[in-house]
């Protein structure tokens, strides 16, 4: 897989009661949705994440309809695996993804879904460590110009 680099918004997401299984999912835009390449395929995938011009992150991403919660629409929904003392709502979001954990599916209760969540951040936090991944963290890709700073983060 090659590497997928992507700027957008951050938008506020439906309220589903996904805040509660991770600490920071954020959605791009529509817009930025359709931007992505259009034969990537569903699923769950891990990068590097950062918010304005602030630290780099680790990252959990989905990417499709989010079966559970029946979504009509094709997501993108990125968790960054850190915990901001506010949100960042109307910030940009800054995102590589390198790698790919598992295809999208359907869970029979929030439960399950929460547990295969947490194996899938476990999995993202492995890859990410590989000298290979951690080098991508630096990339200037993060780094935004000037009078796009993100304040406190």
């Amino acid at each position: 897989m090659e590497d997928i680099y992507q700027h957008g918004y951050i938008e506020e997401q439906l309220e589903t009661g996904r805040g509660e299984m991770l600490s920071s999912p954020t959605n791009f835009s529509e817009q930025v949705v359709e931007s992505f390449p259009s034969d990537i395929s569903t699923g769950i995938y891990y990068g590097w994440a950062c918010v304005g011009n602030g630290d780099v992150h680790k990252m959990v991403l989905s990417i499709g309809w989010n079966p559970f919660y029946k979504n009509i629409k094709k997501s993108v929904e990125t968790h960054i695996i850190h915990t901001f003392k506010e949100d960042f709502y109307g910030e940009i979001l800054s995102i590589v993804i390198i790698g790919y954990i598992r295809p999208e599916k359907n869970f029979d209760s929030l439960e399950a879904l929460i547990s295969a969540i947490q194996e899938d951040i476990e999995e993202a936090k492995r890859q990410l460590d590989l000298p290979e991944h951690l080098k991508l963290k630096e990339d200037n890709f993060f780094r935004l110009p000037e009078g796009k700073i993100m304040n406190n983060h």
